[in-house]
């Protein structure tokens, strides 16, 4: 894990609080994550995982509390919030590609539009990513034409494009057939491998022992323990924690 000299994490949170309505779906986040490290964040359905991956990049605007990025605050709105949305690669669990655009052309569009990158730069880089997560021979194709692996696969490496410096996985492979998992997962996994700050919401346990430098487990908008993969499925601390495995890792 490396982090800059002065020690100033990546991507910070500090007292987030965020409501729908009378809901109170992040309660008092703290959360700190250095360059290069792969925090996998896990819990049960409404525990505020995915609030909080979106709240990293401002898709979810929070109440109170703050979110700095690289030493940077997170701008309100307009064009500082697009540059920073330009820095933070998000990847959904629906993969949100343009459906009238081939592979090529999704992952080459925003180097061109955002980033201002010349039109065949982009589309070599885009070209280089699409090997890189093993689609290289679908450049040609639409969307549709893809499995949902595959078209997750275009998502990360569109993402990728932009040269971010975090990115953040919002449960990336729920919405895929259990035989295109792992083919996303590996595609994560070498990320992580490479020194890519990672966020990812996820119920793949085996991606978390795998990749993860830390499990931050929540539950009811907190987070109630954050620890290393192997001593959290060894030996979790909390109740909750304790209770969540005992239902998934028996099955």
């Amino acid at each position: 894990m490396t982090s800059r000299p002065n020690g100033e994490p990546l991507v910070r949170l500090s007292g987030v609080n965020k409501w729908f309505g009378e809901l109170h779906v992040l309660q008092d986040i703290d959360l700190s994550i250095d360059r290069g490290e792969v925090v996998v964040v896990i819990g049960p359905s409404g525990s505020g995982k995915s609030t909080l991956c979106r709240a990293i990049n401002r898709l979810e605007p929070i109440d109170k509390g703050e979110i700095t990025i690289d030493g940077g605050r997170l701008p309100e709105e307009g064009k500082e919030l697009a540059r920073l949305r330009a820095d933070v690669g998000m990847v959904f669990q629906s993969f949100n590609l343009f459906a009238h655009k081939t592979v090529l052309e999704n992952v080459a569009l925003g180097p061109v539009k955002v980033r201002k990158k010349p039109k065949a730069e982009a589309e070599g880089r885009a070209r280089e990513l699409l090997e890189r997560v093993g689609v290289a021979s679908q450049a040609d194709k639409y969307p549709a034409q893809l499995s949902g692996g595959q078209q997750q696969r275009v998502a990360i490496a569109r993402a990728l494009a932009m040269e971010p410096k975090v990115m953040l996985f919002d449960e990336p492979t729920s919405a895929l057939d259990p035989e295109m998992i792992n083919e996303v997962l590996d595609v994560m996994v070498g990320l992580a491998k490479d020194g890519m700050t990672m966020v990812v919401v996820t119920h793949e346990m085996g991606f978390a022992r795998r990749a993860a430098n830390r499990v931050v487990f929540m539950d009811g908008g907190r987070i109630v323990e954050t620890a290393e993969p192997e001593t959290f499925f060894t030996s979790p601390r909390s109740d909750r924690a304790k209770d969540f495995l005992s239902k998934i890792l028996t099955h």
